[in-house]
């Protein structure tokens, strides 16, 4: 009998350590101290974010002293949105060393060719920026538009952008979203790719070259109403960015 109740207890000591060390994790999850992925810095050396106003204030040196070196900064949404901060993001992570571009949230609800107007009337061409990035994800869970039609606007876009910019440009997308409008097309980008629970598929093409792996990443440096920031990793080694940066050409 006495036996039977020891084993129960260690049992039930068993599931508390268990509740415990889950609880845990999820506070620190919470905090940010920990995420689901936390890809290496030594398979991964090349780290970044992306921001927007809605981290407020941000001081560019203090962020780039934790080990970031690129920034992607939302600059516009559909045909008419401007984020207000973009400007002044744009000019201070560059003198604090960062390397910096813009992206521009996909719209599904106006004319590809507004969109284009709208985000290259914000965007300065600079030789030394981070190509042009398209954000298309899924905001909404009814009425999608088909998938041609999206295609054909993404199209628009990319020929825009890469005519103005001479750079290819990065699509930014979820998995969720490349299956449904990329996977399977002609269009030619370079990915960055949203995976939140694990390392992204090593069968998307193109290869994915940035991989957003933590949307709520603490940082010190910027005081908002988001307490969060993404997390980004560079699919490749220092020297392979820096050839990325200057010529457009990816590792392979």
């Amino acid at each position: 009998m006495e036996h039977a109740k020891r084993k129960i207890r260690r049992s039930v000591l068993g599931w508390f350590i268990l509740i415990l060390l889950g609880c845990l994790y999820l506070f620190f999850i919470y905090k940010g101290v920990l995420w689901f992925n936390m890809p290496t810095e030594r398979k991964y050396p090349v780290r970044g974010v992306d921001a927007s106003h809605y981290q407020g204030d941000m001081d560019w040196n203090v962020i780039a002293n934790q080990n970031i070196r690129f920034v992607f900064l939302k600059a516009t949404e559909g045909s008419g949105t401007i984020d207000d901060c973009f400007h002044r993001n744009l000019e201070n992570a560059r003198e604090a060393g960062l390397y910096a571009g813009a992206y521009h949230f996909f719209s599904f609800d106006s004319a590809a060719e507004t969109q284009a107007e709208n985000y290259c009337s914000v965007v300065p061409v600079l030789e030394d920026a981070l190509p042009p990035v398209i954000d298309l994800e899924l905001y909404r869970s009814e009425n999608l538009p088909d998938v041609e039609t999206v295609r054909e606007s993404l199209r628009i876009l990319l020929a825009k952008f890469q005519e103005t910019y001479h750079k290819q440009p990065i699509i930014y997308t979820t998995k969720e979203c490349w299956e449904r409008y990329l996977n399977g097309t002609d269009l030619t980008y370079t990915l960055w790719i949203r995976s939140i629970f694990t390392k992204p598929s090593e069968c998307h093409e193109p290869k994915w070259m940035f991989w957003q792996y933590n949307p709520r990443g603490k940082l010190d440096g910027y005081e908002g109403q988001e307490v969060w920031i993404d997390l980004n990793v560079f699919n490749g080694t220092e020297e392979e960015f820096e050839t990325y940066f200057r010529t457009g050409t990816l590792p392979q």
